[in-house]
């Protein structure tokens, strides 16, 4: 799977997501730092890659629609130290795995996913 991780996460996000044998670029490391969300939107959709971010305007389905996606990862958590952030992304690998992400929004919190269409 080919995954985008937001310049407002951790890029060892990457790491994890390489290390499980996915393709996972960075928002930074394209030199898109600074970019609007329809920009990164945009770009997503282009490159058929999962956005996986802390920005809750993502979870609006209205203004994006996860079916125009290659999936919507968004971490709604509510500690978003670096250590948090990366723990509770290590307990979901397994998951994204296992289930689909192609035209869905995972809602990620601590205790459970909500996932829309």
């Amino acid at each position: 799977m080919r995954f985008k991780i937001d310049e407002n996460l951790p890029s060892e996000l990457a790491d994890q997501l390489t290390s499980a044998g996915h393709d996972a670029e960075t928002v930074l490391s394209e030199n898109l730092g600074g970019e609007s969300d329809v920009t990164i939107s945009k770009v997503c959709r282009e490159e058929k890659r999962v956005l996986v971010t802390l920005d809750l305007d993502f979870s609006n389905v209205q203004a994006y629609p996860p079916r125009e996606y290659s999936g919507l990862l968004v971490l709604r958590l509510r500690k978003q130290d670096k250590s948090h952030v990366l723990q509770t992304f290590s307990q979901i690998l397994d998951l994204i795995e296992k289930e689909p992400l192609e035209g869905l929004l995972w809602i990620v919190e601590e205790a459970r996913i909500r996932v829309r269409s």
